[in-house]
């Protein structure tokens, strides 16, 4: 949810966009493009890109309902999304406009969450979905 209360579904994000059927649209227009350039490379694989089925609406409707009740909570600690670079480092960039007001520090929010991982793993080691060491060397990266 946005500052303005729109929605966005379909991109590494703290935010939803104002019309969740217009990024399908553009999601689909996106494989179309995608789908016409491959086609010069491979036709085979140009033909199976331009097959995808769109997202059902019903999960788009799941994951709008899963977010609008999660707004709440953040206002309580007073937190609001917003959206952020999906490049891989969307959680920190999340994380530094939180606590920072600003996406710019996410380098710094990663150093500090890898100096937290590595100094109390048994704090942490449960929660991970993998051997901890193969995660905070993932997280490190």
């Amino acid at each position: 949810m946005t500052r303005n209360g729109t929605q966005s579904i379909g991109e590494c994000s703290s935010s939803t966009s104002a019309s969740s059927q217009q990024d399908v649209e553009d999601d689909r227009m996106i494989a179309v493009v995608l789908s016409e350039e491959y086609a010069k490379l491979d036709g085979a694989l140009g033909r199976r890109l331009s097959n995808l089925a769109p997202v059902a609406l019903f999960i788009l409707d799941k994951l709008i309902r899963k977010f609008s009740r999660s707004h709440p909570r953040l206002n309580i600690y007073g937190l609001y999304e917003v959206k952020v670079s999906g490049d891989g480092n969307c959680q920190f960039r999340a994380l530094s406009d939180q606590i920072y007001r600003s996406p710019e520090y996410h380098k710094h929010v990663r150093k500090e969450v890898v100096k937290q991982l590595k100094d109390s793993r048994p704090l942490y080691e449960g929660y991970v979905p993998m051997k901890y060491k193969h995660y905070y060397k993932k997280m490190a990266k």
